[in-house]
């Protein structure tokens, strides 16, 4: 089994912006000496929470202090996005990072992002699937390249072998690099798609034990569809974990600042949404016994070394089995207790489920 981590990122509104984004840094670092395979950084303009407005600034910075991890946005949410200048950008990065770049994709948004660029909620899903048409076409394409859609018209002028002036931009890894498709509900047809196109599933973890089953069943059935088979060992889940050197402190770690993030942060802008009723283990609980104690016990992965390794066995036994853990970054005023977490989780807890995956 591999790790990684899963970087929304999460920071206080206290914290002020270039703390939050040195404590990222540093984490990815950490990772990138532990051992950790990859990192996915998330992307929002207007969750103050999650203040990643451009998550490929941080991934290039952070590759030049890192000599292995692989870094991805996780993820991008296409609709937001010119597929043009999306396609610069990201085929540059692939090139700065030398091939360890991954491209997280999502056609989501909340909704004051979608206000922001004044974007219609019911054209999100249309307008994203032509931005990743476009650039995945963009990038295939040779000479002059036209597109003509509901959303964008594009012309690429064909490069001029003299002045050496044009259309030539295409990312290092070809035909393009590892993509990656997040999901965070029960019957998300976007698990269905990266079974279709071999791409990269990625289970969130907002999705309760008794529905990981399930998303495998969707990517599965897409890769048949396709006539290939799916390979378990690609499905990523993501998890909130804290591991601390005894069960107590990892609770009494986890309800300071999991607990914070959840009361203050999360659970006000999950009630009565699909987010909320992913994260129950059964359909009929209301949204009030979603607290921080049945989150504890029944999503988060919390307790000393070995207790989050019975969990993680417990999760890998329930799903059927997947290829990596994404542990979700925590941002504690003492920075300690995530590094701590961190380290314990690679060098105590992971060679007990190395058989795994």
């Amino acid at each position: 089994m591999q790790f990684g981590l899963f970087m929304m990122p999460l920071h206080p509104p206290h914290r002020a912006f270039a703390d939050g984004y040195d404590r990222d840094v540093a984490q990815i670092v950490l990772a990138d000496q532990l051992g950790f395979h990859e990192v996915w950084v998330g992307e929002h303009l207007t969750e103050r929470w999650e203040n990643a407005p451009a998550p490929d600034l941080l991934l290039a910075q952070a590759l030049a202090l890192t000599k292995t991890v692989r870094l991805g946005t996780g993820v991008t949410l296409l609709a937001l996005h010119n597929p043009v200048y999306l396609a610069h950008r990201l085929a540059m990065l692939d090139h700065m990072a030398r091939g360890r770049f991954q491209w997280g994709i999502g056609g989501g948004g909340i909704p004051t992002d979608l206000s922001l660029f004044g974007l219609d909620p019911s054209t999100v899903r249309a307008r994203s699937s032509e931005v990743l048409d476009v650039v995945l076409k963009l990038w295939a394409s040779d000479g002059r390249f036209s597109y003509r859609g509901k959303f964008f018209d594009i012309d690429t002028p064909a490069l001029d072998p003299v002045k050496d002036r044009g259309y030539y931009m295409k990312p290092l890894q070809q035909p393009h690099p590892p993509i990656a498709v997040a999901a965070s509900t029960p019957t998300s047809s976007s698990m269905r798609m990266a079974g279709e196109r071999g791409w990269i599933p990625m289970s969130s973890s907002l999705l309760s034990r008794s529905y990981l089953a399930g998303h495998w069943g969707l990517v599965a059935a897409g890769a048949a569809d396709a006539g290939r088979a799916a390979k378990r060992s690609e499905w990523r889940i993501a998890r909130d974990v804290l591991v601390a050197p005894t069960s107590a402190m990892a609770r009494e770690r986890a309800r300071a600042v999991l607990g914070r993030n959840y009361v203050k942060h999360q659970h006000p802008n999950r009630i009565g949404t699909p987010q909320m009723a992913s994260t129950k283990l059964e359909p009929s609980m209301p949204d009030d016994a979603v607290t921080v104690d049945y989150l504890m016990e029944n999503l988060w992965i919390i307790g000393d070394p070995s207790e989050c390794s019975d969990k993680i066995q417990q999760i890998y036994e329930e799903s059927g089995g997947f290829g990596a853990l994404l542990t979700i970054t925590t941002d504690s005023d003492d920075a300690g207790w995530d590094h701590e977490s961190l380290r314990l989780l690679m060098e105590q807890v992971a060679p007990r489920v190395a058989h795994l995956g």
